[in-house]
């Protein structure tokens, strides 16, 4: 016991440095993520995608979550073959469509996934769990694992379909991240897939419904709702015009998919970027020899 004590003397003060070491290392990478983000958005979202998909790959290999592997591999070859095709050029005609009914699918399938999972832990943690005699540590362990399953995929969905609707604008020409678009856009013709808008009964193109932002422009309903809501964008492809997406979504069932995007974003922090923080607080601690 003497030794014991003797070993672990002079730890408190060790525990109270690296909780200070912990804040300021907290501190220093959000403002530099912060800086890095308004600075170079574009590496910065590459970076954070690449870690969004590893960082998981990661842990399921080491916990062994075999379950978790196999969807991620299936996620990750459809994803891969649908932004090979996006990033074509040049750009099937069909293919902006194919993307945003892909991403809009995973998007909603990730968004059931979590509302199903959070009504799950909502249950277990008010016992309704006993009424179908279920134990509270399996009904917990279900509604957690899919609460994760739902925002981890609907994050990486959103920034999968916000680099391929990058590159599918810029090469259609009615788009550009920074500067002019190298097209001139006509009354005719959307802008987010390059299709015309109204076609005759003899002509080849999209039947659909259309929407006027508040900037004139017109395009595809579904097109419109891909790039602002799956594609991460609130601004008109053509003019940047900032859309407001309560004037977009008028129905009330349709405005917690805003929120449930604003929410995806505030996670990609956490999912990205926390295990990098904590394991540099880690390496700080062993070089300083703090246990």
């Amino acid at each position: 016991h003497a030794r014991m004590h003797a070993k672990h003397r002079g730890h408190e003060a060790m525990h109270a440095e690296m909780v200070l070491i912990l804040i300021a290392t907290l501190v220093v990478a959000q403002l530099l993520l912060v800086q890095w983000k308004q600075r170079h958005p574009r590496s910065y979202n590459m970076v954070t995608l690449f870690q969004m998909w590893v960082v998981p790959l990661y842990f399921t290999v080491k916990l062994h979550w075999w379950r978790f592997l196999v969807i991620w591999i299936l996620f990750s070859a459809v994803t891969a073959f649908v932004t090979f095709r996006a990033t074509r050029k040049p750009l099937v005609q069909t293919t902006p469509r194919l993307v945003y009914k892909w991403f809009l699918l995973i998007y909603k399938i990730s968004y059931a996934t979590g509302i199903v999972g959070y009504m799950a832990v909502m249950f277990t943690l008010f016992g309704l769990n006993l009424l179908f005699k279920i134990k509270p540590e399996d009904a917990m362990d279900f509604g957690i694992s899919l609460l994760f399953y739902g925002l981890y995929y609907g994050v990486l969905e959103r920034d999968f379909a916000e680099m391929c609707a990058d590159y599918m604008a810029s090469t259609i020409g009615f788009y550009s991240e920074s500067g002019m678009p190298t097209k001139h856009l006509s009354d005719s013709v959307c802008a987010v897939c390059g299709q015309q808008i109204f076609v005759d009964v003899s002509e080849e193109g999209i039947i659909e419904n259309t929407y006027r932002l508040s900037c004139n422009h017109v395009f595809h309903e579904f097109c419109i709702r891909g790039w602002c809501i799956v594609g991460k964008k609130q601004t008109c492809p053509y003019c940047k015009e900032k859309v407001d997406l309560k004037r977009m979504f008028s129905n009330p069932w349709e405005r917690p998919h805003v929120m449930y995007g604003q929410l995806l974003d505030w996670l990609r922090y956490l999912v990205a970027w926390q295990p990098v923080i904590i394991g540099l607080v880690q390496g700080i601690n062993y070089i300083l020899g703090l246990e």
